[in-house]
């Protein structure tokens, strides 16, 4: 699967059963972490037992409460959804670490990524399907496929906020020395399941 390019016939998503577990593997990352004990890693289905990126977005009464996130992994996906839960709980600069009694408070939404793959056109983007990122000499920056669709954004608005995210000007992405990347994400969360 890490390997394997994007099917554009079928979105990737994980099995109901795996997105359950992952879920609840976030939690009990978290929960854990605020106990001081050592939480038991859920069994996958042998598909999610290779290298993923994923990011571990904590929603608070509908407002964002913290985000972290690798576009690559290194290490079984169910390392990486550990340490990015624990990193959004507590290491997200923008918030101050979450404390327990806001825990049964958070709703928690994973996005696992596909490998990366250059876009060969920007005709290919398709909103709320693709996550973008672009690197341009020392900038970059990223967005998960559901950036766009809750913004509301166009492919043109998308691409300028991609652009404006990595701290360049509108249309950065057109330029030679441009590098955009686009991959898929399997977005679930405890609201959905």
């Amino acid at each position: 699967m890490s390997d394997a390019k994007m099917d554009p016939s079928k979105p990737f998503m994980p099995s109901e059963k795996d997105r359950k577990a992952l879920l609840a593997w976030a939690r009990e990352s978290i929960s854990a972490e605020l106990e001081r004990r050592r939480p038991s890693p859920p069994e996958l289905s042998p598909a999610l037992s290779v290298s993923l990126g994923a990011f571990v977005t904590l929603n608070k009464n509908a407002s964002l409460r913290g985000c972290i996130g690798m576009i690559a992994g290194r290490g079984p996906l169910v390392e990486t959804i550990h340490n990015m839960a624990l990193a959004a709980a507590f290491e997200d600069p923008r918030f101050p670490s979450l404390r327990a009694d806001e825990l049964p408070e958070i709703t928690i939404e994973i996005t696992i990524l596909t490998p990366l793959e250059k876009l060969p056109s920007t005709d290919d983007i398709v909103i709320g399907r693709h996550g973008l990122y672009l690197v341009k000499g020392g900038y970059s920056g990223i967005f998960l496929p559901q950036v766009p669709v809750e913004w509301g954004w166009d492919k043109a608005t998308y691409l300028d906020e991609l652009c404006h995210k990595a701290g360049l000007p509108s249309g950065s992405w057109k330029a030679p020395d441009a590098q955009l990347y686009y991959f898929e994400g399997a977005v679930f969360s405890e609201k959905s399941e």
